[in-house]
Parts: C-alpha cells; structure tokens; sequence
C-alpha cells in the first residue's frame, strides 16, 4: 500500500483538504492518505468549520478529520510527503534523519506545472472565497499526484 502524507501548519486548513481531495481520486485499497501540522497549536481538533464547508461544497466528508502534529517517525510510515509551502518544507526536512527522508518530502505545488505558485496559500485568516481558491489549487494539484501515483 502507498502512503501519502499531506502537511500544513495547523492541520486544520490545507492539509485536511488536500487530504479529502487526494482521497476521492485514489483507491482506497491501494493507497492511504492522511494529514498532519508542523505546529502543535490544534492536536486533537476538527478541520476548521470553513475548511468543512468547501469540501462539503464538493461532496468530500472531512469533518471526521483529526488534526495531529508531525514527528520524525512519519518518514518511516509515508511513502510521498507532500507540504504546503517552503515554511513546512523547512520544518519537516530539520526532522529528517537521511537524504533517503530529505527525497520523500516536497512542496505540492510543484507536482503541477500549470500554476505559478510555489506556496498554497494559508487561508485561516480569510473568508469562504479563500477556502474556495486553496480548494481549486489543490484539486488541481491532487488529480496530477493521482494520476501519476496511479501509473506507478
């Protein structure tokens, strides 16, 4: 089984919905897909409600979703680990042990040519139209990873 790890700050934004979106273009015989934040601020806590909202917007249940924080042993555990911006990258790549976990972690937009960002943007401080511009990126950017995950 392949294991896909999304990461954000707080585990309550992006990464849960990359995590949901990932999750209905992936079988989920083959692949499993889960999300973390770099920072310890919402362990334990559901997706925010705005995040819950678009999804649902889009017919993907992520209210079940439980924020937790990244530890080093997720690099033993995932396969891909892929972070919403360069703030995340720098996190996660201090906890890796070898260049073997350094290969595993990349930003997420770089899986999508199509788009000039480098970062998905952090919407917690926006409105709904925020969530819904960081949903339309990532599902973008997740039927790529989908596509390629599944031709290998």
């Amino acid at each position: 089984m392949t294991k896909i790890l999304m990461v954000c700050l707080g585990n309550i934004c992006r990464s849960p919905l990359a995590q949901g979106i990932l999750e209905t273009y992936l079988p989920k015989e083959l692949f499993y897909v889960d999300s973390a934040g770099t920072a310890a601020y919402h362990i334990g806590k559901q997706p925010d409600y705005r995040s819950i909202a678009t999804a649902k917007d889009h017919n993907i249940d992520i209210s079940h979703q439980s924020a937790r924080q990244f530890n080093a042993k997720d690099f033993d555990t995932f396969d891909y680990i892929y972070v919403m911006d360069s703030s995340n990258y720098n996190n996660i790549s201090h906890l890796a042990k070898s260049d073997k976990d350094l290969k595993k972690v990349s930003l997420i937009l770089d899986q999508n040519p199509n788009l000039q960002l480098k970062d998905v943007p952090d919407p917690y401080y926006g409105d709904r139209s925020d969530f819904n511009h960081v949903y339309n990126v990532l599902n973008s950017t997740c039927q790529i990873i989908a596509k390629k995950l599944k031709a290998s």
